[in-house]
């Protein structure tokens, strides 16, 4: 009895040891995505000692070896700090990160038709940001088409990915669209726990992990566009005091350019021709009331017997400019 208490009570104590060691083990590890690395081997033999007539024996058990398999993992996640303002072309900033124990391969996919957007952009391709500047740089960072595999990532490797997009022209000023960046695991996804057996490394079994091996990221788009809109209106003062549009009766034209949207407008100009049967009056073109000479000189505008053009330059959206120029009914 005293042999056996001796036995059971050394056995209990290398036992104990040893889970001592692995926890100050674990806690000097530095943390990773998913543990151990997929295809490592776990070993463990256990000691016994004791003493005997022959004196103190010690023995070991026969060792037990697992090996590790490998969780399939990830995560995606949109770079953009907010919306990203464009007017015809952008790219989307995403980072997939293998958030697994074992080097895996990811499927890239960008979905730009998300419920609820106002429009829906075109995706163009899709690029690794090679040298990490958040632009793509054709003939540097590497493109690929939508729905490409990615290059194989080790544990806790990162992959920066650029979603290339284009803004369809009748797309209205401010108006937002999410497009989102689709990782899959190429061995393969489904509810946590899904096994695919000998298909991870070394040939051990794949796990799928708790983001199903599947993640997605969105981004948000904002139209950067300045639209210009012109009204344009008549008055008629006739001879006789009244407004009717009879032969000697004069018309001020009044044109009212707004810009609207976002963004600004450059060299806006704004002309009219001379209607038939009308004469253009000297001296009558305006810019905001301001009067205009005719001749083509330093100010905005000219006028005459073909017609008035008037040029406004560079506008930011909310910006208003009116023009008026008369003429006399022949």
């Amino acid at each position: 009895m005293f042999k056996g208490a001796q036995l059971n009570k050394s056995v209990t104590m290398t036992a104990a040891s040893l889970v001592a060691g692995v926890a100050s083990l674990a806690l000097a590890a530095p943390a990773m995505a998913a543990g151990v690395a997929a295809g490592s081997l776990i070993e463990n033999t256990a000691t016994a000692t004791y003493t005997a007539a022959a004196g103190t024996q010690t023995i070991d058990s026969n060792t037990v070896t697992l090996k590790v398999d490998e969780i399939l993992d990830v995560a995606t996640v949109s770079q953009e700090s907010g919306p990203v303002a464009a007017s015809t072309t952008a790219a989307l900033r995403f980072r997939v990160t293998n958030t697994g124990n074992g080097p895996e391969s990811f499927v890239l996919t960008a979905n730009p038709a998300v419920s609820g957007n106002a429009f829906d952009a075109t995706v163009t391709g899709l690029a690794i940001d090679t040298n990490g500047n958040g632009v793509f740089d054709a003939g540097v960072d590497t493109a690929l088409t939508n729905g490409a595999t990615s290059a194989v990532l080790a544990a806790d490797g990162p992959l920066d990915v650029l979603v290339l997009v284009t803004i369809p022209a009748n797309a209205a000023p401010n108006a937002t669209s999410r497009v989102e960046l689709i990782a899959t695991a190429t061995t393969g996804t489904g509810p946590a726990g899904t096994l695919f057996a000998g298909a991870g490394v070394g040939l051990g079994d794949a796990v799928v992990g708790a983001s199903t091996a599947r993640a997605t990221a969105q981004a948000v788009l904002t139209v950067d566009k300045a639209v210009v809109t012109l009204n344009k209106s008549a008055t008629v003062a006739d001879p006789f005091g009244g407004t009717r549009p009879v032969p000697n009766a004069v018309i001020t034209y009044r044109i009212v350019a707004d810009v609207t949207g976002t963004g600004s407008v450059s060299g806006l100009a704004v002309t009219d021709a001379i209607p038939t049967g009308t004469a253009f009056l000297p001296g009558s073109l305006t810019l905001e009331g301001t009067g205009l000479t005719d001749a083509a000189d330093s100010d905005a505008g000219q006028g005459g017997a073909s017609g008035i053009a008037v040029q406004l330059g560079t506008l930011a959206a909310g910006a208003q400019r009116t023009v008026t120029f008369q003429v006399r009914i022949n």
